[in-house]
């Protein structure tokens, strides 16, 4: 199988991206952007934002040990997933709603990757339907949000396979919705109420208003959400419409060994940060887990994914091990796959770039995380990422303490 090339570089970048040399750079961009709610929700996650802290706080914890004088001169970052050949070791992890915040947004993530060469995981909160996505950039992962009965599960699976998706990821960590104040706070609900607070925080956004509300109402009409279930959901804005969310406490592993019976795909389940559910993963036939919690939207004080990476891993057996939260930097991704993991993703800030300059802003994102990945092999001494192990890895608990 012929390998991807690298991520093309941008001839003439966009005025709009002038300036930004890093993925933290887009995010104060896309608050300048975007409508208060919808800034909230992208950024925000639950109670006191102990988890998504956290996800930051892990890689700062680890240093570097490069090895020196070794001729890298042949690297290349490509990495295997499921017997597809992708240009880097990370992706594009789901997220929700991202047509309300950028104008298209779930094709603008998806076609942007697959131009570069990554994966991407469209997001089960989706307002485009499953089918144009998959159509458009037919290598896109789906993420799946369970409904709440078996019936129904089936009706989704059976969709998601009719639209051409080969990989499935079935994100496990939603009983129940999480305590998200921020939202409340920022005026975010969904769907989204008409009120005048709500008007106005469009109002003083007219880049957002004119260039992604007002340019999708004219070419798609009121998003609704369209891939929760085998039918189309809610619309987007609405005083009285509920989205049918309820109701999954009740879901166990036995659900996703149904899945696994019907799915001829790969299968992923994402969610997972206990060894012993990375077992029953495992058992159940799932192809891959990611390690993740859920960015810190869901339990808070949950532990990030890299603190139990290690512990995962074993019990993870033959099965591909990726994580989420928290990717910044090309260190980053190279301190998860130090630790384990075949490869990593990232949400917001494909997100912030997708509303600052659209495809072409997430091509731009993608290159900045591809050359830092390029230049730290380089740095480290390695030619193939398989190459990486622990042993170019000190935790901030093995250094030695300052003296007062």
């Amino acid at each position: 199988m012929q390998a991807p090339s690298k991520p093309a570089a941008p001839a003439r970048p966009a005025a709009t991206l002038a300036g930004i040399l890093s993925l933290h750079d887009f995010e104060d961009r896309a608050r300048r952007i975007l409508p208060r709610p919808l800034f909230g929700y992208i950024s925000g996650a639950a109670e006191d934002n102990r988890s998504l802290d956290d996800n930051r706080a892990a890689f700062d914890e680890y240093r570097f040990m490069p090895r020196v004088l070794v001729d890298v001169s042949r690297r290349s970052a490509h990495t295997v997933l499921f017997g597809k050949t992708y240009a880097a070791p990370f992706g594009i992890a789901p997220v929700g709603i991202s047509a309300l915040s950028a104008f298209e947004g779930d094709l603008v993530l998806a076609e942007a990757a697959q131009q570069a060469g990554i994966p991407a995981v469209m997001s089960g909160s989706s307002l485009m339907p499953m089918e144009l996505v998959a159509e458009r950039a037919p290598d896109t992962w789906f993420q799946a949000y369970l409904p709440a009965d078996q019936v129904r599960i089936d009706g989704l699976i059976d969709r998601v396979a009719r639209a051409g998706f080969r990989t499935l990821v079935v994100t496990v960590d939603i009983p129940v919705w999480a305590n998200r104040e921020n939202n409340i706070r920022a005026g975010f609900s969904t769907p989204l109420r008409p009120s005048l607070r709500l008007a106005w925080d469009g109002l003083i956004r007219p880049r957002w208003l004119l260039g992604t509300f007002a340019r999708t109402l004219l070419r798609h009409g009121m998003p609704h959400f369209e891939n929760s279930f085998a039918t189309r959901g809610a619309p987007i804005l609405s005083r009285d419409a509920i989205r049918d969310t309820v109701g999954r406490d009740h879901l166990n592993w036995e659900n996703i060994a149904a899945i696994r019976r019907r799915w001829q795909g790969h299968l992923i389940i994402k969610g997972i940060l206990n060894p012993a559910d990375a077992l029953r993963a495992r058992n159940a036939g799932a192809d891959g887990i990611i390690v993740s919690n859920h960015g810190g939207r869901q339990l808070d004080g949950a532990a990030s994914a890299l603190r139990v990476l290690d512990r995962v891993m074993p019990a993870a057996g033959g099965m591909t091990v990726m994580v989420d939260g928290g990717i910044r930097r090309g260190s980053d991704v190279l301190k998860a796959l130090a630790l384990g993991a075949k490869a990593v993703f990232a949400g917001r800030p494909f997100m912030y770039a997708a509303v600052v300059q659209g495809r072409s802003g997430v091509s731009h994102a993608i290159r900045l995380l591809y050359d830092e990945v390029d230049r730290n092999m380089a740095m480290l001494g390695i030619n193939r990422l398989d190459e990486l192990d622990a042993s170019f890895l000190l935790h901030a608990g093995a250094l030695p303490s300052r003296r007062p």
